[in-house]
């Protein structure tokens, strides 16, 4: 479970502080996908750097599974928007970096490691490097790369936005699937609504800078493809974007 508590975070320049989130609240539970949405310089990827233990300079409390934020015990995955492979690393080689630096390469799970490849149909490609990849085929190796970890917690940063269309939800559906086969506690930063309704079991708003969650809603769409003509669909939609409205002003 992730819990964040009166969450505040300020970016410190020599003659300037310049608050990025003010008391910020949310609960994820254990097992759940949450989508964080909003407008930009909200703060949605500050927070993710939080608990990632990157950013350390905070006040409040967040906690993974009851302790506090601390990458040497939690183990916690990654998937950034611009992929982060090692472009002088194969793809196997990518796979394995986590994991390796979290536990060496000795400890490394060889079965599920071959799991994961089935799973997100990257056998294939194990020993091409990032530049004879497609986007989509990059995406999957960020995915298992941050799946062997075994992460606590998946976070991920607006990681399909830079795929086109078809690719966007061919990778999303393997994502889905993948989880659904781990459920591994996932934050989805992303500023695309459809995506969030459809990756996602709760979303939460958060507003324009200084971040607050405005308002978290359960998802009863999560998991369903193609239902933007649906009525419920509509409904979400338009509730979502109507807080976001409110959200700016605030």
């Amino acid at each position: 479970m992730i819990k964040i508590s009166d969450l505040s975070v300020c970016y410190k320049n020599v003659d300037k502080h310049t608050k990025v989130i003010e008391n910020a609240n949310l609960t994820v539970k254990k097992g759940d996908i949450c989508a964080i949405i909003g407008p930009s310089g909200g703060g949605k990827s500050t927070l993710l750097k939080v608990l990632a233990g990157i950013i350390v300079d905070y006040t409040g409390e967040v906690l993974i599974d009851g302790k506090a934020v601390n990458p040497k015990t939690h183990r916690i995955g990654l998937i950034p928007q611009n992929y982060g492979l090692v472009k002088w690393k194969t793809v196997e080689q990518n796979i394995f970096l986590s994991a390796k630096i979290k536990d060496g390469k000795g400890h490394i799970d060889m079965e599920f490691y071959e799991k994961l490849l089935v799973q997100l149909k990257l056998k294939d490609f194990v020993k091409r490097y990032p530049s004879q990849l497609s986007g989509g085929q990059m995406q999957r190796v960020s995915m298992a790369r941050a799946l062997l970890l075994k992460p606590n917690v998946l976070l991920m940063d607006e990681s399909f936005s830079a795929l086109d269309a078809m690719t966007r939800e061919d990778v999303q559906k393997m994502f889905l699937e993948v989880w659904q086969a781990h459920k591994v506690t996932t934050i989805l930063v992303t500023h695309d609504i459809k995506e969030a309704i459809y990756l996602a079991k709760n979303i939460a708003v958060i507003s324009a800078s200084p971040g607050k969650i405005v308002e978290v809603i359960s998802n009863p769409l999560f998991g369903k493809l193609n239902r933007e003509v649906d009525l419920e669909y509509i409904h979400i939609n338009n509730e979502l974007r109507k807080i976001l409205k409110g959200g700016e002003v605030k």
